[in-house]
């Protein structure tokens, strides 16, 4: 074989390995474009929903300290009733049912309140779950796109290839997000978090 028909299947093989990384970059870069508007609508509702659980919650301690008053108020009553049998019997009795009624209100609404907060909270953890998927798939494609232009600039098929593997990764990560399917390596986020 000539020298001039080496060089022209070297540089047919450049050309066909750079086709292959253009194809690619550019499916890696619209699969990523798209993932990332989920990704961050995600982000927006987590920070919405984090802020919804810190409200119920402030919500909730605030019932709590006010419970607390209406049976310290309640306590008192019992004690001017102990303390001057017959003197107001009438006013300690309407101020008597007024805490009780108070403290049955309170524990009712705590309840609601501390089951909302906790309902707020485990949103946010399904969110975060789902944002865990887009969080690794980008980076997964991140690396693949870095060795994508490794393997254009040194003429690699393997890179390529091996570039193939974290775009599958990536993608399988990026539509179980989309989806909500529940994939979700564990050791990995919990590794990068």
């Amino acid at each position: 074989m000539s020298d001039l028909q080496q060089r022209l299947d070297v540089a047919e093989s450049k050309n066909r390995l750079n086709s292959w990384v253009a194809v690619t970059v550019a499916l890696v870069s619209v699969f990523m474009a798209i993932t990332k508007v989920k990704d961050d609508n995600i982000v927006q509702a987590m920070l919405q929903t984090k802020s919804d659980a810190v409200d119920s919650w402030n919500e909730y301690q605030s019932k709590k300290l006010k419970q607390h008053m209406a049976e310290l108020g309640l306590n008192q009553v019992q004690a001017l009733q102990v303390l001057a049998p017959g003197k107001g019997t009438e006013l300690l009795a309407a101020q008597r049912k007024q805490y009780q009624d108070t403290l049955t209100r309170y524990q009712g609404e705590e309840a609601e309140i501390k089951k909302k907060a906790k309902a707020h909270e485990q949103a946010y953890d399904d969110m975060n779950y789902r944002d865990d998927q887009f969080d690794l798939s980008d980076a997964a494609l991140s690396i693949c796109l870095a060795m994508l232009a490794v393997a254009s600039l040194t003429n690699s098929a393997r890179l390529l290839y091996l570039s193939w593997a974290f775009a599958g990764f990536g993608g399988i990560m990026g539509v179980a997000g989309l989806l909500g399917l529940h994939i979700h390596p564990d050791f990995l986020s919990k590794l990068l978090s």
